[in-house]
């Protein structure tokens, strides 16, 4: 049995990381926001590292604990967001609107607030008149484009929008030796293979929407892009490991390969889990085990050489990782080992002190390297409070699954051995 005095008191750890997080915000004249830091002057109402962000994870706690605090200033701050939507000048998913309709959607459904619903419709109006035909910005990937939007309208309900994000895709597609990909970005040479900005989140895109609007052409479209990143597997010993790009985007300061959420096999893996539940081939549980495979030999989380794994969060860090890992605990009945593993790690690495519990990631580049401390999703507690949530329930036996969907983050399905 695994016994750690540092995960033992995570949960401690989650409540005090909350108190951090409550003591960033700042009280506007609509309700209460936050900056991605505290030295740090805009206040963001967006999903990546702003408020839209920090509301999802203050619903899991409000769920969590039973506590009417959470819900209190989760609600306060989504007035914030809706103060925000007629002139934030960003459709996104992950910095803009769509994300911000998502969390406000979110607020409608665990608190029952009819305003937050409204404010969320309306978003998705302002989203849908920005539309130029093809694409909303230079972006046409997951994080900041086409993709993303799409599965942000699918979240709160609107098939029209999801299905007006897609369409362009079929398209755009570039056809290749094992199946097609996209240009990311207006201009961009390289093809990024991963979730976050590349093949593989344009996947989860095509994938979501057809399935649920019974397109089966977007459905084959999204297994001749996965068909893609698969041919590019590099992997030996039964792995998963994709490059970056090809040929590699700006080399000078990305590595070649990745292990987290954003472009490496913690993120792959979230798509070949949702082309599982869709298609029902037992091909796309296989692939899961192979980056599963890839992840708990790469070494991760210990800090191995400068830059290998110097983040804890949600975006690119341990974070994202043990949302994985907390997948494989439910799907495939094994004991946690790895995901508590992960969660020693993030509670080892957070400052406690009177303020509360924060994290610090760490940039060999510079001096000083420890970062200051991040509120949001991406890179900050938030992020990370929300795994940990997660997990504590999983491991009690309480519930297998958020409380609040994440939209492109698919629902733990059945035990498989």
């Amino acid at each position: 049995m695994y016994v750690n005095a540092v995960y033992a008191d995570s949960e401690g750890t989650i409540e005090k990381s909350l108190d951090w997080l409550i003591s960033s915000a700042r009280v506007t004249d609509n309700g209460v926001a936050w900056a991605d830091s505290r030295s740090a002057e805009e206040l963001l109402p967006t999903l990546y590292s702003g408020g839209a962000g920090i509301v999802m994870t203050l619903l899991e706690a409000y769920r969590h604990f039973n506590d009417d605090r959470f819900g209190d200033i989760a609600l306060r701050a989504s007035r914030e967001i809706g103060a925000n939507i007629e002139t934030w000048d960003d459709s996104s998913l992950y910095f803009g609107l769509t994300g911000m309709a998502v969390s406000l959607q979110s607020v409608h459904e665990v608190l029952g607030d009819s305003p937050a619903r409204a404010s969320a419709i309306r978003a998705l109006e302002v989203v849908l008149a920005g539309f130029d035909g093809q694409r909303w910005s230079d972006a046409f990937e997951l994080l900041a484009g086409n993709a993303g939007i799409a599965l942000g309208a699918l979240r709160v309900g609107d098939m029209n929008l999801a299905l007006t994000a897609v369409t362009p895709y079929l398209e755009r597609a570039d056809a290749t030796p094992a199946g097609v990909n996209w240009e990311n970005r207006v201009g961009t040479l390289a093809r990024l293979h991963h979730v976050s900005h590349g093949t593989l989140g344009i996947v989860e895109a095509l994938a979501a929407v057809g399935n649920a609007t019974s397109r089966p052409d977007l459905v084959e479209l999204a297994l001749a892009g996965a068909a893609d990143v698969i041919s590019r597997n590099e992997a030996l010993d039964d792995g998963f490991l994709v490059p970056h790009s090809d040929p590699q985007h700006r080399p000078e300061l990305i590595e070649r390969y990745s292990y987290g959420w954003c472009h490496g096999p913690a993120g792959d893996a979230q798509a070949f889990r949702l082309l599982g539940a869709v298609t029902g081939d037992p091909k796309w549980m296989e692939l899961t085990d192979r980056c599963w495979q890839t992840l708990i030999t790469s070494g991760l989380p210990e800090r191995l050489r400068p830059g290998f794994w110097d983040n804890s969060g949600r975006c690119c860090g341990t974070a994202g990782v043990l949302a994985f890992a907390s997948d494989r605990y439910v799907e495939r009945d094994q004991n946690g080992d790895f995901a508590r593993i992960l969660v020693d790690d993030i509670c080892k690495r957070a400052t406690i002190d009177i303020e509360g519990a924060r994290w610090s990631n760490f940039e060999h580049r510079v001096s000083p390297s420890d970062l200051e401390p991040m509120t949001g999703w991406a890179k900050g507690n938030a992020g990370i409070i929300r795994e940990l949530l997660r997990f504590d329930r999983i491991n009690d036996g309480r519930t297998s699954d958020y409380f609040v969907p994440w939209p492109d983050q698919p629902a733990t399905g059945p035990r498989t051995l």
